[in-house]
This record gives C-alpha cells, sequence and structure tokens, in this order.
C-alpha cells in the first residue's frame, strides 16, 4: 500500500457515513481519478483482511468491516509503521538521506548516495531541495563542497534533536521499528544497559518518569553515547554549572553517567551530566506536591519565587481572556508550575522536545489549546523568545483537564489508567473518565505502563488504557485513545448534545459567504475581518485582522477535514459570533488543504463560557460528511437546513 491508499483508509475510518471521490481527492490533494484508482487497489488489498469498500449510490464509498479480528490485526500493522517503505517515492528517498547524513558524520557524495538509492544524480539533487526545507524547520544546514561532498551543519543540540526525531521517532510507531532506529546509534546489548541503568537508579532516587519520558531520556543518553565516540560534545555550559549542581537531580544524572561509562567505556563531559539533570528536572516536586496535598503556602516553598508568580500570572491572564471558570483551580495553579521548570530550562538551552498529542490537542481540545497559545504568548514577552507548538500543546492538556474537572464530581466505580504520555496527559484522561462517566467509575489512579507488573490489582474491576496490553491479567483491559476520541466517546456525546439552542446564536446569515475564490489564507481572514468590522462588532478591521494572524504565526489553526478555524489571539467582538466562507477550491493553509473557514470572534466581555460553543464547532470540524454537505450549499437557506438536518442547535 502507497502513503495515498493508507491515507484514503484513515478517512474511510473516521467517516460516520459515505464520502465521495472528490471529497477524498481535496483531503489528500490529488484527482478523483487517482482516488478511485486508489480505492480500487485498497479494496483488492483489503480483500481476505476483513474489510471491503463499497459504494453507495451517489454518496461515494463507504468502509464495511466483515471481520473485525482480522481488520484490527490489519490496522495494527499498517499504522505501527508510517514512514514510506517505497523506494520509488521521493519520501522515501528524502528520509533516507536525511538519515544517511546525520549518522555518517562527515561528507557524503551526490554519485554514491545516487548510487544506494538506485536512482540518478539529478534525481538525488531534487529531492535534496526538499530535504534543505526539512531541516531548515531543525535549524539545520546542508554545507556543500566540490569534490568533497554534502554534510550537516548546525549546533549539536540541533543535530542531536534531528537524529531523535529522523532515526528513532520516525522508525515508526512499533517496537521493533524503534528498537531498528536505535540499533543505528548504539547496540542492543548497549541500549538494554542504557534503559536498565536508568530504570534502576530513577527508582532508586525517587524520580518519576512517564513512558513518554522515559523513552526521551534513553534516546538522548544513546544518541549522546554515540556522538561522544565520534568526537561530538554538547557547548559547556561553565557559566550554569553551579546552577546545575545544586539541583536534586543532579546527583542521579551524576551517578546514571558513572555507570554508563563504565559499562560502555566513555567519559562524559560534565555539561553532558548537566542536560540529563534537565531531563529529569521538575519531577521529584510532583511526588513531594501530589502525595501530600500541599496547600498554596507550601508549594510556593517548594517552588522558585520566579515559577510561583509566572504560574499565578499564567492563569490570571487566561481567566482575563477566557473566563473558563479555572482561576482557583489549586492543581491546575501546581501542574502548570511543575510543567514550567523543565519546560524554562528547554526553551533557555534550546532543547526541543516532542509532543505526540499536539495534533490531538488542537483538534479536540481547541480552547484550551487557546489557552495554551496565551500562556506561550506571555512567557515570550518575559524570556524575549519563541515558544514551540509542542510547549503549546503541553501546557493545553494541564488546562484541558482543569477544564474537563470544574463542572463538579460525582461518586465513581473503581478502575485503573495506564498512560503512557505523561503526568498532564494522565490527568486529562483521569477527569474526562470522571466528567463524562461521572457515578458509573471510581478512578483508583493513573500509572504508567512499566510500573503496571509492580501494581496489585486486586480491587480493581478493569483498566483503562492508552496502549494495547499484551501480558495476562486477572481484569478486563478497555483500550482508548488518550484523549478520548470520538469513537470512545460517541454514544455518550450524543445523549450530552441534544439539547440546547446554540450554534444559531452565532450563526448570522451576513456573516455567512458560500463557494468564495480566495487563493491563501491571508485573502480569506481578511475579508472576514472586514465584513465582522462592517458588522460594527470590533472597532478597527485592520487591528482585528492583525490580531488573527498573530495567532495563525503563533500556531496553525488549519485542523483537517478541510476545516480551519482562525481567531483572534485574544477576545475582541462585542458578542460571539462566527464568520464562516467556503470556498470553490481547498487552499493552502500551513500545509493543510482548507476549504471550509470559521473565523471565531468571541466576545472580549467575558459574559458567556466558550467551552459550549467550541463543543459545537468542534462537532462540525470533526464530521466529514457535515463539512463535505456545507461545501455543496450555495445559499444561507440551503446551509440553515442543513445545521438543522444534523440537529446542530
Amino acid at each position: 500500500m502507497n502513503t495515498r491508499m493508507i491515507s484514503i483508509l484513515q478517512h474511510l475510518l473516521a467517516a460516520d457515513a459515505p464520502v465521495k471521490s472528490e471529497h477524498l481527492a481535496k483531503l489528500i490533494q490529488v484527482t478523483s481519478r487517482t482516488v478511485r484508482n486508489d480505492i480500487r487497489e485498497l479494496d483488492e488489498f483489503l480483500a481476505g483482511r476483513g474489510a471491503t469498500i463499497e459504494p453507495v449510490r451517489s454518496r461515494g464509498y463507504e468502509l464495511k468491516i466483515h471481520d473485525d479480528r482480522a481488520f484490527k490485526e490489519l490496522l495494527q500493522q499498517l499504522f505501527s509503521y508510517h514512514e514510506p517503505d517505497d523506494p520509488g517515492l521521493p519520501e522515501y528517498r528524502q528520509l533516507y538521506l536525511i538519515r544517511r547524513l546525520l549518522l555518517a558524520g562527515g561528507y557524503l557524495k551526490l554519485e554514491d548516495l545516487a548510487d544506494e538509492l538506485y536512482v540518478s544524480r539529478s534525481t538525488v539533487q531534487n529531492d535534496f531541495r526538499e530535504v534543505k526545507k526539512t531541516l531548515q524547520l531543525y535549524e539545520v544546514s546542508i554545507d556543500a563542497r566540490p569534490n568533497y561532498g554534502v554534510r550537516l551543519e548546525g549546533s549539536e543540540v540541533r543535530l542531536r534533536f534531528c537524529m531523535s526525531e529522523f532515526v528513532v521517532n520516525r522508525s515508526g510507531g512499533g517496537t521493533a521499528s524503534r528498537e531498528s532506529g536505535f540499533a543505528s546509534i548504539v547496540t542492543p546489548q548497549e541500549m538494554t544497559v542504557i534503559q536498565s541503568i536508568i530504570l534502576e537508579q530513577t527508582q532508586k532516587f525517587n524520580v518519576v518518569l512517564s513512558d513518554i519520558a522515559f523513552s526521551n531520556l534513553v534516546t538522548h543518553i544513546a544518541i549522546a553515547c554515540r556522538r561522544i565516540r565520534e568526537g561530538n560534545q554538547l557547548c559547556s555550559l561553565s557559566d550554569e554549572l553551579e546552577h546545575f549542581r545544586k539541583m536534586e537531580e543532579y546527583e542521579a544524572s551524576r551517578r546514571i553517567v558513572s555507570l554508563i561509562e563504565k559499562e560502555l567505556k566513555l567519559l562524559f563531559p560534565e555539561a553532558e551530566i548537566a542536560y540529563i539533570a534537565m531531563h529529569l528536572g521538575g519531577t521529584r516536586w510532583f511526588n513531594e506536591i501530589s502525595a501530600g496535598g500541599k496547600e498554596e503556602t507550601d508549594v510556593e516553598k517548594l517552588i522558585d519565587r520566579e515559577i510561583y508568580e509566572l504560574g499565578k500570572e499564567i492563569i490570571e491572564e487566561i481567566e482575563r481572556e477566557l473566563n473558563l471558570g479555572i482561576k482557583e483551580d489549586q492543581e491546575l495553579f501546581m501542574g502548570i508550575c511543575l510543567h514550567l521548570k523543565p519546560a524554562l530550562n528547554r526553551i533557555r538551552y534550546s532543547m526541543s522536545i516532542r509532543n505526540p498529542l499536539l495534533d490531538q490537542v488542537k483538534t479536540r481540545y481547541p480552547l484550551a489549546f487557546q489557552a495554551g497559545v496565551i500562556a506561550a504568548k506571555l512567557i515570550e514577552s518575559k524570556m524575549n523568545t519563541s515558544i514551540p507548538e509542542a510547549e503549546m500543546g503541553y501546557l493545553a492538556i494541564h488546562i484541558g483537564a482543569a477544564m474537563e474537572r470544574s463542572p463538579g464530581m460525582q461518586r465513581p466505580k473503581r478502575c485503573l489508567v495506564v498512560c503512557t504520555s505523561g503526568v498532564g496527559s494522565a490527568r486529562l484522561l483521569y477527569y474526562k473518565l470522571k466528567s463524562k462517566f461521572g457515578s458509573q467509575l471510581e478512578i483508583a489512579g493513573t500509572t504508567e505502563y512499566y510500573k503496571l507488573k509492580q501494581l496489585s490489582l486486586e480491587n480493581i474491576d478493569f483498566l483503562v488504557s492508552t496502549i494495547p496490553i499484551k501480558d495476562p491479567l486477572p481484569v478486563p483491559v478497555v483500550v482508548v485513545e488518550t484523549l478520548l476520541g470520538d469513537g470512545d466517546l460517541h454514544k455518550i456525546r450524543n445523549l450530552l448534545t441534544e439539547e440546547g439552542e446554540v450554534t444559531f446564536r452565532y450563526v448570522m446569515e451576513e456573516l455567512v459567504f458560500l463557494r468564495q475564490n480566495f487563493t491563501s489564507r491571508k485573502e480569506v481572514i481578511s475579508f472576514l475581518g472586514a465584513k465582522i468590522h462592517d458588522m460594527g462588532l470590533v472597532q478597527s478591521a485592520a487591528a482585528f485582522v492583525g490580531l488573527v494572524l498573530e495567532r495563525e504565526q503563533a500556531a496553525p489553526t488549519s485542523y483537517g477535514n478541510l476545516v480551519a478555524i482562525p481567531h483572534p489571539i485574544t477576545p475582541q467582538s462585542s458578542r460571539t459570533v462566527w464568520a464562516i466562507c467556503t470556498l470553490e477550491q481547498p487552499i493552502d493553509w500551513a500545509g493543510k488543504p482548507v476549504q471550509f473557514v470559521c473565523l471565531l470572534s468571541i466576545s472580549r466581555n467575558g459574559a458567556d463560557s466558550p467551552t459550549e460553543m467550541y463543543d459545537q464547532l468542534i462537532r462540525i470540524a470533526d464530521s466529514p460528511d457535515m463539512i463535505r454537505q456545507l461545501l455543496d450549499c450555495e445559499n444561507f437557506s440551503e446551509f440553515s437546513r442543513m445545521i438543522v438536518k444534523h440537529r446542530l442547535y
């Protein structure tokens, strides 16, 4: 299967109604004919694997699953490995070239690379144009010298992050694929040694790591071992070393390094120890605070004054701008402060971090993500630096958890949550379960997968896990997405959203523009911003549009499914409105095709909580069938009937 066929399968899986080839073509940016050809091949591939793709007259194509077990096995095989596996594809060659350059440690000649890929030198030169664009995002460049070839240039921190991203993390989602990526860096025996030492010493020093944090630390140290062997070291942190030596995590870091040096016959400079301490930073605080139920005065003693004050200011700013009703949430305050210590270290020392939940957070928790953007802009103003989307996403997870628990909690039943994505996302899952299932659940706690064997399940009725658990257990396991997607909560969400007149409070006929011919997101935003101003809802069209574009620069608002929901970075209008624009053809919106745009403007007076409104908007954005039908509408009468038909009122 090629990458287009995998994308088609993903869209058909997500759809709750037949999808037309024209709509699929817009989503993956090819022609309808190409989609139809791919669907024929895909249907042949699925034959005997539990599913078929069936045409539905006048409505499109629908995925039919006949053998649930066989189809699930197929999905595990397909989606445990995401990288292109066809050498004839440019994507495959480009990823190959990046890995070769990262692992080479010196110059490589284009002729040799062309021979390795069985393509011409000119093909490799064309591929390098895209490789350069990709590497620029990581602040890494390509140095080309006549008679020598090409090699990578960039800071040691950036080069190591690229190795983590392209050699390990993009080796696929499965364990076997990640192990293959690690094997390019250190031997399997050395990897086992590194993992064992980290696990033993973090437990000894009572440092708690999520599964993702544990994996990130293993990756960081494995790459450090390889780079040190090749004579590449992190820049000296002499001015800050005294500060790092005082960190409680520094002793754990020093002990980990000492044991690895002994086993792998290496010598780590002190700067490497400091960077490992930064990875560990902040974890002990969480244990001290969460174990003791600390009051605010106790928290202030445990947290640096700078972080304590910044945490308070962030929550006040979010509440002032969005009116979420979470200002007095002490658990949110602690979570934000605990996240800020390692986050500020990463920002100060340009340590990049991956956030595997970023797309899910942006799509399913746009209001929480907007709060994360507001928090990031406040931090940027104080540190005079830019905050990456990954950090915004992690802040949003803490805020989303606070929003989930804000309506109040009911008496629950007994289950245990197994979450691999860290404290913030574990808490989010914890409170979403409480909020959605109420008195049906008592959540005994959360745990990382690697600690599961150490726990007693005597009083647990079942597990809720974000990953499949193959080990035999005395209780059932329910596997869910980390952020509980539509499939996990579909029936409950239907019950919860069948009341109240909501959507038509925000949709005005004067602000709905159908089948327009704009060619860029700036054109669309400027047009809709001017229309909102013409309605007397904002004081200045230019200022309003400027704030929307500033928000786009911080983090693009294209969410997939041909949808973008731009909005100003802070509320500006006299009432909450949706200015809607559909387009004749999709436009490029920060790398994603977009044909349905809802410029959202929240009331600046904070009279209404935007949570319910966002829920309504996301119900539209999440439905491929709904978006397809709205794109076909030619006038407001058809548009409003479609909203009524889908009970979005």
